[in-house]
């Protein structure tokens, strides 16, 4: 889904999901509805002994400011959660792409997967003690608002609830939440980082398979869309971690297919089409009449030519502009760069000059060499 920048702190762009700009007007109506008003008050007493007046706030177009005011106030709130997990990341070096708040509620994206694990627990607990911290700035201000100005009790005494609960919600130990990000890093003390994450992202599926009973037996689409993230973020985290680890002291140059033969941009798909039949070959540079490679070219283009035109229309034409990667470079970084690219195939190079082809393949196959042997890639 579409992603909007709207500000950026500490260089960080804030960004809201569309899904949240679609959910902000049903969150806002569900907060300020007469019945709701009655029980969130009910809890502010019980929690801070401050009764609010429900009936001014029940009064007129009343609970729709209130309802606004909360539900714009919990996203503040959820984004003050994110920015602790960032300033701690940062103050560790470590860089932050973006913070994205969505229906769900946010999203800190660092740069990095921190491997110490006082970083990472220090970086995973920095959030709930910021919702902490805000729940308490919003209980003060809750007692020195006076009762004639009940809307602002209320959303103070509503925002003090929600953080707290914010804070108990994130530490339960469901990986990739705050708690299961604690649990990896505490486990990852006395043993590898992968185990760690894979035990921690196990216990993650069986909350989320937990939120999904109970959402199917409450009815209830918030616990079943956590149900659904949570074990998607787990099982895609421990995938990374493991892809990340097979990969580990491995270049790009050691993964990519070296000695490709290359195809000149002005043969024939016909000519070409025959050769890479005979040679069993489906990826090949292309150069132009100086030998300099300006693109690629697969059997997938060749197929999208019309049989009648292929004798007529040039390799050049329908090659592609790929991505090019240094053969120093890290494996796993560019494998992440190349998936956002969102083509399988790129040029490596060499002080610039194109030295070989990087396809899937050529990862697959070096995946494979490391989980059977796990020593390295000569």
């Amino acid at each position: 889904m579409r992603n909007l920048t709207v500000l950026r702190v500490w260089g960080i762009p804030i960004r809201i999901n569309i899904s949240l700009v679609v959910f902000l007007p049903i969150l806002a109506w569900l907060l300020g509805s007469g019945t709701q008003i009655g029980l969130y008050a009910g809890w502010i007493e019980g929690a801070f002994g401050v009764a609010v007046d429900t009936e001014a706030l029940s009064a007129g177009s009343t609970p729709w400011i209130v309802g606004t005011a909360a539900a714009v106030g919990l996203f503040v709130s959820v984004t003050l959660h994110e920015l602790g997990h960032a300033w701690v990341a940062l103050r560790y070096g470590l860089g932050i792409e973006s913070i994205t708040l969505w229906i769900l509620g946010g999203l800190a994206a660092l740069s990095e997967i921190p491997r110490e694990w006082h970083k990472e627990f220090w970086i995973a607990i920095a959030g709930p003690i910021t919702s902490v911290a805000t729940a308490g700035v919003a209980a003060g201000l809750l007692f020195v608002t006076p009762s004639s100005l009940p809307v602002a009790q209320f959303v103070f005494g509503w925002l003090a609830v929600a953080n707290l609960t914010l804070a108990v919600f994130n530490m339960l130990p469901a990986f990739p939440m705050d708690g299961g990000r604690i649990l990896r890093a505490l486990l990852a003390r006395n043993r590898p980082y992968g185990s760690a994450t894979r035990i921690a992202a196990r216990i993650g599926v069986i909350f989320a398979m937990l939120f999904a009973v109970v959402g199917v037996i409450d009815f209830n689409p918030i616990l079943l869309l956590l149900a659904l993230f949570i074990y998607g973020a787990a099982t895609s985290e421990s995938r990374t971690v493991l892809l990340d680890e097979l990969l580990e002291g491995i270049t790009v140059g050691d993964v990519m297919s070296k000695d490709v033969p290359t195809v000149p941009a002005d043969e024939t798909v016909a000519a070409f089409t025959d050769r890479m039949f005979r040679e069993r070959r489906t990826t090949y540079p292309v150069t132009d009449e100086g030998g300099s490679v300006v693109g690629i070219v697969t059997l997938a283009d060749m197929r999208s030519v019309d049989p009648a035109d292929r004798e007529t229309t040039t390799v050049g034409s329908v090659a592609k502009e790929a991505p090019q990667f240094e053969a120093t470079g890290d494996a796993f970084e560019t494998l992440a760069a190349l998936n956002s690219t969102r083509t399988k195939n790129a040029l490596v190079t060499r002080d610039g000059a194109v030295v070989g082809v990087l396809s899937e393949a050529d990862f697959t196959h070096a995946l494979s060499m490391q989980r059977e042997f796990g020593t390295g890639l000569p």
